[in-house]
């Protein structure tokens, strides 16, 4: 458990969805850091629940659910109270067939907190470790996968190839929020509000992030100097992917692991990057 006030004098950008941005700033500030809320991404409803709608009426007829985010887990079970399923009726699915598996332990207990068993979560909170988990069990067998309308395939091409009939259905929608820009860029400009980390907790995230800033090279440049923290290997793969910096990556892929690294990383010399490198980088 890392000591109190050791990110004291630290500025952090959180860009965290703000629905789920207090956990994540709330860790921060108990330890003494000064936190700036910005949202990269936004979570809103799809534009229809016809096909996740119809899973769930025929949910008995799956042999395992998947649900890769808390917000899966939100939108699954609201669209259950608006179908008249009751937690009964669910409870009833999963002691006979109906198998549950989750992404990591923060999507594990919002299912949960419904009064339902989860049987498998990996030990690596990845599409690929939720992949490798199941494909020695589905052969010949139905999956429902609840997600984001876009989401890596990791999961569906891994398990029909181990023989899975998989059924991927749209829960929520992922969208950058266009109100953050102005905030963002003032920000980023101000010299003496600028942030000492910015903390990406998804791909999204990252896309977000360099499409609110759009084409100010100058706002980027300052980014030189602003410790870039990543969730995970497959959010550092985007940030690499779009030229930028790992500085500090989570061993753990959830928010307290996300917390120790950006504790951990204080402590450790200081990397100076210059307007060289990044005109290095550019040119490469």
């Amino acid at each position: 458990m890392p000591a109190k006030q050791s990110l004291k004098g630290l500025r952090i950008l959180v860009g965290r969805a703000r629905h789920q941005a207090s956990v994540l700033s709330a860790e921060l500030r108990a330890l003494g850091a000064e936190v700036v809320e910005i949202p990269f991404i936004e979570i809103r409803r799809p534009r229809s629940y016809k096909r996740l709608d119809q899973a769930l009426k025929n949910l008995c007829d799956y042999d395992w659910l998947i649900l890769t985010s808390v917000n899966g887990v939100s939108a699954v079970w609201e669209r259950l109270r608006k179908l008249g399923i009751r937690k009964s009726s669910l409870a009833s699915f999963s002691l006979a067939s109906l198998k549950i598996a989750a992404i990591g332990p923060s999507t594990k207990k919002a299912i949960e907190n419904y009064g339902l068993k989860v049987d498998v979560t990996p030990s690596e909170y990845v599409a690929e470790a939720v992949a490798k988990a199941l494909r020695n069990k589905v052969n010949g067998k139905r999956v429902l996968l609840a997600r984001a309308k876009v989401a890596r395939d990791v999961i569906p091409q891994e398990l029909k190839k181990a023989g899975a009939i998989v059924d991927v259905v749209e829960a929520y929608e992922t969208i950058m929020p266009v109100t953050s820009r102005k905030r963002l860029k003032k920000l980023l400009a101000d010299p003496k509000r600028k942030p000492d980390v910015i903390t990406y907790t998804s791909s999204s995230t990252v896309k977000n992030f360099l499409a609110l800033l759009g084409a100010d090279s100058k706002l980027k440049l300052k980014l030189t100097r602003i410790q870039i923290a990543s969730i995970g290997p497959i959010t550092s793969a985007t940030l690499r992917e779009k030229r930028m910096r790992v500085d500090i990556e989570a061993e753990k892929y959830t928010i307290p692991g996300l917390v120790e690294a950006i504790v951990k990383a204080q402590k450790l010399p200081k990397q100076k990057n210059t307007k060289k490198d990044y005109a290095k980088k550019k040119k490469k």
